[in-house]
């Protein structure tokens, strides 16, 4: 047992932070699988911000909710404008 009058350190390990693509993935098989329609789930959660449109299934509405909405939806039209008009 090290000296308790010395200054301890302590480091937090940093949780591997996933692209908003990766997490997108996750959410729609978990959707898919539970048998909602993940588009319109989705859209709903972006646009009113209520997580229970995500299911907690295989995690995914904890892990939506570690990206802004306004991510998701960047990353949704970077896409599409880029399928569409590229």
């Amino acid at each position: 047992m090290g000296n308790i009058t010395e200054t301890q350190y302590f480091q937090a390990v940093q949780d591997k932070k996933m692209e908003v693509s990766e997490v997108l993935e996750q959410v729609y098989i978990a959707l898919t699988e539970k048998g909602y329609n993940p588009i319109n789930q989705i859209v709903g959660y972006i646009m009113s911000g209520d997580p229970t449109y995500i299911t907690s299934h295989k995690g995914a509405r904890s892990l939506i909710m570690k990206v802004e909405r306004d991510e998701i939806l960047e990353e949704l039209m970077a896409v599409y404008i880029d399928a569409c008009f590229r």
